[in-house]
């Protein structure tokens, strides 16, 4: 039994000690207890047993051999990164959202590498699509942190949060926009987290150009899978670049298209007006147009199907085969026992065609209008250029705020190809820019759909001789806000006047905005370690005093919901037991109590609201450790007997 509470972990996901959790569970024969150095008990990997359950794949551990594979300068320090938790925080700010308390879309204002480390716990397999359009390392625009080993203190200090001493994000110059290691550098470890919050059926589209294509896509061959290629689309812009290059310009970009697993495939595209013309025939079931019953284009001939070539009676009683037009030996589109079916259905038309002197009849079959998509083609002329995105962009802002958006139905049509769901379908961008993708997902939802968004955005400041700054906007982020801001106002003005939508289908026209910051319990904040009596006395403060005297109670609670592992889009209430506040989320399910001291019938009154999660402040027991020990035996109590699903944990911070 447990004779203390558990400590609340101020890290990020532990992703090392999930990668380990996932092989235990496919290999556990091959976890042992070894002693280390210290004659302590550890848990370790027999490779040898590993080898035996890899079978022909076993040579992967004998010796270095030359292998296929992508590596460059800099690689391990990637992967290090990748596995260094985040101690970091995200605070709310109200004042800057929208329909706060009910949203379930963010904003988040960060480094995204920072961001998404932070996200790992609470929205591990649970995003549906994620779009972004990175830095495409031209020498121009490509935003990197100095130091990747101070991440958090590198952005604190570039935000202009804490006094800096030369830590800061730098642009790359044009001589160094040719080297790929630094955008390797950072785009792995990116990718690699982004990876893991993708629920099993979820994609990843990412917008590219010639610089980095041929980088990018072995890059995501080694993180996603070569079998998860689902294709690229080449996107025309509208407006030829490099004309001063001495080679070919460029009039297209590049969105990279990725699944989590094979199984995943592309939804079809709405059909346009001129795709629903051809359906001109029409009867009880509805309009429909005619498709040949002989197969056509590739694998047409009959040696290709051979099953598929038999006869069919016409009209007149007398045998069609499925012959092409030059004569040879075809097939049909389905077998005979499925054609037999659509005749029955009355799915085939018979019509005569020009052939000899008194034609033929040739059978044609039924493809009903409704429900009818058609595969999205990987060549996208049809859509809005670049030039139009900037216009509509500086309309709907009234300045050019900002450089070369990307076009909101280009992410209309990305997000209208990702599978279909029966839930609410999370979208995340965490290059989010001016903002396009939430645009893009607030538009699409008018037609009664639930898609949330999640946008990550660093606070790049804007040039002060731009029409951006002169505007008002200090920075990139502010820039994306206000577009959303602007957006919900113009639907909702659109719907004024209307009849409410009900309850099923009303819109969530609101975003919650969150700003990376340290965390607001100074054990999580990182110190340099010191060994002078004042820093050994600063971390005994620590322990006595933990809570940043500037936090707000909401600070606290949203650092405690995404550490937890719940969304920080939970709802939240303010219940009252034994007359002390307590915050109420996801339906009780965690209850979180920061007053500053605890009673035995506060635990009490918990252990009887049975919730999965309590945590409360470990200084609320004021030094008791005799009452904090009874509240561990009240919980253990409720305890036993039941699952360990069901069972409440107690957790202090």
């Amino acid at each position: 039994m447990n004779k203390i509470p558990k400590k609340l972990n101020g890290g990020s996901l532990d992703v090392s000690a999930e990668n380990r959790a996932r092989l235990k569970q496919l290999f556990p024969t091959v976890f042992t207890e070894t002693k280390n150095d210290k004659g302590e008990l550890v848990e370790s990997i027999d490779y040898e047993k590993l080898k035996a359950e890899l079978g022909k794949f076993s040579d992967l551990f004998e010796g270095r051999r030359e292998r296929y594979g992508m590596d460059w300068p800099g690689k391990k320090e990637a992967l290090r990164l990748i596995q260094t938790p985040s101690y970091a925080t995200l605070k709310p700010f109200r004042e800057e959202s929208v329909n706060f308390d009910a949203t379930e879309n963010l904003f988040i204002e960060g480094d995204n590498l920072e961001v998404l480390k932070l996200l790992q716990k609470s929205y591990y397999g649970k995003v549906k699509m994620i779009y972004i359009d990175p830095p495409y390392n031209t020498g121009k625009e490509f935003i990197y942190p100095d130091n990747y080993s101070e991440s958090l203190e590198t952005y604190l200090e570039y935000a202009g949060l804490i006094d800096g001493e030369g830590k800061k994000f730098s642009t790359n110059t044009v001589n160094e926009g040719r080297f790929h290691t630094k955008w390797l550098n950072m785009m792995y470890p990116r990718l690699y987290l982004a990876r893991n919050i993708l629920r099993d059926d979820g994609m990843i589209f990412i917008s590219i150009d010639d610089n980095e294509i041929n980088n990018l896509r072995k890059l995501c061959d080694e993180i996603f899978g070569e079998e998860n290629y689902k294709g690229t689309i080449v996107r025309a812009t509208g407006q030829t670049t490099g004309q001063d290059s001495g080679g070919l310009g460029s009039s297209f970009d590049y969105t990279v298209v990725y699944s989590k697993n094979t199984e995943t495939e592309l939804a079809g595209l709405p059909l346009s007006d001129s795709d629903v013309e051809r359906y001109e025939g029409k009867d009880e079931k509805g309009n429909y147009a005619l498709w040949q019953l002989r197969k056509t284009g590739s694998n047409d001939r009959r040696e290709d199907r051979p099953k598929l070539y038999f006869p069919v009676k016409n009209p007149d009683g007398g045998l069609v085969f499925p012959i092409g037009p030059t004569g040879y030996e075809s097939c049909w589109r389905f077998d005979e026992k499925g054609v037999e079916r659509l005749i029955k259905e009355n799915f085939i038309v018979w019509k005569k065609r020009k052939k000899g002197e008194n034609g033929e009849w040739w059978p044609y079959v039924k493809t009903y209008l409704e429900g009818k998509t058609k595969r999205p083609s990987p060549l996208w002329t049809d859509v809005e250029g670049s030039k139009k995105a900037s216009i509509d962009l500086r309309e709907l802002m009234e300045y050019k705020v900002f450089d070369n958006p990307k076009p909101t139905q280009v992410i209309k049509r990305i997000i209208q190809i990702i599978p279909t769901s029966d839930d609410f379908d999370i979208v995340l961008d965490f290059f989010a820019g001016s903002a396009t993708t939430a645009h893009a997902v607030l538009d699409l939802n008018k037609d009664g759909e639930n898609r949330k968004y999640i946008l990550v955005q660093l606070p790049e400041p804007c040039a002060e001789d731009s029409e951006a700054f002169k505007a008002g906007y200090k920075t990139i982020a502010d820039i994306g806000k206000e577009r959303i801001r602007r957006v919900i106002k113009k639907l909702n003005d659109e719907d004024a006047g209307r009849l409410e939508l009900d309850a099923k289908t009303a819109q969530d026209r609101g975003f919650k905005v969150l700003k990376l910051n340290k965390s607001n319990f100074k054990q999580w904040q990182k110190l340099d370690p010191e060994t002078s009596v004042e820093g050994i006395a600063k971390q005994i403060e620590l322990q006595i005093d933990h809570i940043d005297p500037k936090a707000t109670p909401e600070d606290l609670l949203y650092e405690i919901l995404i550490k937890a592992g719940f969304m920080p889009t939970e709802k939240v209430q303010t219940i009252t037991l034994v007359g002390i506040p307590v915050f109420s989320i996801a339906e009780g399910g965690l209850l979180i109590c920061l007053a500053d001291a605890v009673t035995k019938e506060l635990i009490n009154a918990v252990a009887d609201a049975n919730p999965m999660q309590f945590i409360c402040l470990d200084s609320a027991f004021k030094g008791n450790d005799q009452l904090k020990a009874n509240a561990v035996q009240t919980f253990n109590a409720r305890n036993q007997g039941r699952e360990k699903a069901n069972q409440i944990v107690f957790r202090t911070v």
